[in-house]
């Protein structure tokens, strides 16, 4: 009798190097794929918006990129361990094969579906394919857990590596199998849309590493901070959703790096595995402190007392602050559910440092709005920015968005690609628009106050509030010790 196994898929979009759909294929005759659109997940606040066409433009993809290789995508929508007790059952299937998420979300729901399997005699096996090492195999010589990435990067780096899997051969997948169509956005209430940055599926991420890695790598560390360039790798939404495996961009790295033509190109190439590593790192430390999804990784800075200025965070959520580089930023973020890393620092920098808002109301807001929008990474981001995280320099580390600019945006043309009402002021006052004398505003039909918002806040004394800001909490206060 055909053994039968269902391939349960959540965020590893792909056939190509897939750990849990390889190894369905090496262990049954039939492999049933399945996604489950989970309501709880797709309609909550923190995930809800133009991602989720992203996501769905991404089952289509992965429809036909199974119907390749004799298989389909069987649709559910419901709660996970219901739809998969149901699909085991009506298809009589020995397994349930995925790969694992380290969300606190995902990591209870998990538990779950293998307990109602294993009720029912199913058995289920999860497999590590999100990430290059996990949390459990990472520790200290002294088995503690990394806090400081450094120590953590030098481990990372002696440990064997997984290798990639190969795509497995015909699923053999019944036809007969009932699949809901995959909805249209709307049926989540999502009636925004973007133009992505990237265009959804693996065919598309494995193109776009391929174009990076073939030259654009060699030149990363010198170009990856310039946001008009195009100097980065733009895999991160790929990566989020699995439609490209994090081993298969590491491979790729290393293979770039090994052949690099001179010391130069092979030390871009290394600053860009360094990023995978810092991915690796994030993980690691959401699986060790899921207190971090609500609040700080250091539980002293949640006494902070922010401000609740909802001006200010709209002008900033919408880019009309008056600081060009951080309007561009969050311009560039709402349009195509992308943002270039270094605008990422810069405008969460702005809004805890300038604005002095809760770090958790932008972290939510950039889980909204970005296809790579990635609990751990983001988390991690933000966290780093406000100086609540890891990090040991928390406030001292306060980015003035204008000299920012001016360092990575030069000429201002980021700046005037986003922002087109500064697209005639000129280079000396692209930064500093408001500077500009009013004759001149006027004579280029851009008016500070009309045609563009005057900057909401003064930079300088916004960094003396909020360094008073940090050093005071509810408890007491903080002297400069305690947050080193």
């Amino acid at each position: 009798m055909s053994k039968t196994i269902i391939w349960w898929a959540r965020r590893d979009l792909r056939v190509a190097d897939n750990t849990a759909l390889f190894n369905a294929r090496q262990d049954a005759d039939i492999v049933v794929p399945v996604y489950i659109l989970d309501r709880a997940l797709l309609t909550a606040d923190r995930l809800h918006g133009p991602r989720v066409t992203w996501l769905l433009d991404g089952l289509r993809a992965l429809d036909a990129d199974l119907a390749g290789i004799g298989g389909r995508l069987i649709v559910r929508t419901g709660k996970p361990e219901d739809m998969l007790i149901e699909l085991a059952q009506q298809l009589d299937a020995q397994a349930v094969y995925f790969n694992r998420d380290y969300s606190p979300y995902a990591a209870t729901r998990d538990r779950q579906v293998m307990d109602r399997l294993a009720a029912i005699g199913v058995a289920a096996h999860d497999f590590k394919d999100e990430v290059i090492h996990e949390a459990a195999e990472t520790f200290s010589n002294s088995q503690q857990p990394y806090s400081v990435f450094g120590p953590y990067r030098r481990l990372w780096e002696t440990l064997p590596k997984p290798s990639i899997v190969p795509v497995p051969d015909r699923l053999n997948t019944p036809t007969q199998i009932d699949s809901e169509p995959i909805p249209v956005p709307a049926a989540f209430g999502v009636t925004e849309s973007i133009v992505p940055i990237v265009a959804a599926g693996e065919s598309h991420a494995q193109a776009r590493l391929s174009d990076f890695i073939a030259d654009r790598i060699y030149g990363y560390a010198d170009s990856r901070n310039f946001p008009a360039v195009d100097g980065t790798a733009t895999i991160s939404p790929y990566l989020r959703w699995g439609m490209l495996s994090i081993r298969t961009a590491f491979h790729a790295a290393r293979e770039a790096r090994e052949r690099a033509p001179s010391a130069s190109t092979r030390d871009n190439a290394e600053t860009w595995i360094g990023e995978l590593i810092w991915r690796d790192f994030y993980y690691q430390v959401l699986a060790r402190n899921p207190h971090i999804v609500t609040g700080a990784y250091r539980p002293e800075y949640d006494a902070i007392r922010w401000q609740d200025n909802s001006g200010f965070l709209d002008a900033w959520q919408t880019g009309h602050t008056g600081f060009p580089i951080v309007d561009a930023a969050m311009r560039q973020m709402n349009t195509v559910g992308w943002m270039h890393n270094r605008c990422r620092m810069i405008v969460a920098s702005f809004l805890c440092k300038d604005l002095l808002i809760d770090w958790r109301v932008g972290e939510r807001y950039f889980m909204q709005r970005l296809l790579d929008g990635d609990l751990a990474s983001n988390n991690g981001g933000w966290q780093w920015s406000a100086g609540t995280g890891t990090d040991a320099a928390p406030y001292f580390r306060i980015f003035n968005p204008t000299t920012q600019g001016k360092k990575f945006d030069p000429d201002g043309a980021y700046i005037r690609h986003w922002l087109p009402e500064l697209a005639k002021v000129p280079d000396k006052f692209i930064h500093e628009p408001s500077s500009l004398p009013k004759a001149a505003q006027q004579a280029i039909h851009m008016v500070i106050g009309q045609d563009y918002p005057a900057p909401i806040v003064d930079h300088g004394e916004q960094r003396e509030r909020v360094m008073a800001l940090y050093s005071t909490r509810a408890n007491g206060t903080l002297t400069r010790s305690d947050l080193q």
